[in-house]
């Protein structure tokens, strides 16, 4: 199958520097760090096990799995498709209102997944469902923008350029086809249940954040 990397936006750059959205890629990094010295206990402590909240009451990760990674492609995946479409909607919310969102969005996003997954045993975990609500609230806001992508067919590579509204409508489309077969299975694996929910989160509520000024400014 092709595909498609997201490198970022092609019609325009962010006039601030994004902050907050390379702080909480350095964050993340750094999150795994910890998780690479501390194991699976690490992990296990600080992720969401969906079959085990309820009873643990441990809500906290909530918020804490969201920065956790299973693995370095893992990792580099999420923080590949931050920083494509981050920098853009911080720049149309401002550093505060960003944060917020990103935060809310990912939280929206695990007990989504929890609520779907209740009888898994497999710790969820991941910044993914924070990443959809960016990427959701980055087609609302920017839907004609040109995204450079990275276009790998076997072994044909190319930089091409796709509107956010089509590859973020691809994108979703695939997670939605595949919620079914995972919420039913309740064995874990991907998380389409909190992409899914995250880039409806993020598509619903991204005018609640956004700053008018900025975006007045952006179009100037």
């Amino acid at each position: 199958m092709p595909a498609l990397i997201p490198l970022g936006d092609a019609s325009q750059r962010p006039v601030h520097l994004p902050l907050v959205t390379v702080a909480l890629i350095v964050v993340n990094a750094l999150v795994f760090a910890l998780e690479l010295s501390g194991g699976d206990q690490f992990i296990l402590q600080w992720s969401i096990v969906p079959a085990d909240l309820p009873a643990s009451h441990r809500w906290v990760t909530l918020f804490t799995a969201m920065f956790l990674h299973g693995s370095w492609s893992h990792l580099i995946g999420n923080m590949v498709f931050l920083w494509a479409f981050g920098p853009q909607v911080e720049e149309a919310m401002g550093r505060v209102r960003y944060l917020a969102f990103y935060l809310i969005g990912g939280v929206v996003a695990m007990l989504a997944q929890v609520a779907l997954s209740s009888g898994s045993s497999v710790p969820a975990l991941g910044a993914s469902g924070a990443i959809a609500a960016v990427m959701g609230a980055f087609v609302v806001t920017y839907p004609r923008d040109q995204i450079r992508v990275l276009l790998i067919i076997f072994v044909f590579v190319r930089v091409t350029f796709v509107p956010a509204v089509v590859l973020i409508g691809l994108w979703f489309l695939v997670q939605l086809l595949n919620v079914g077969p995972v919420a039913a299975s309740q064995t874990g694996g991907v998380a389409y249940v909190a992409h899914v929910a995250g880039i409806i989160f993020g598509s619903l509520t991204v005018r609640l954040f956004e700053d008018p000024r900025r975006l007045a400014a952006q179009q100037e």
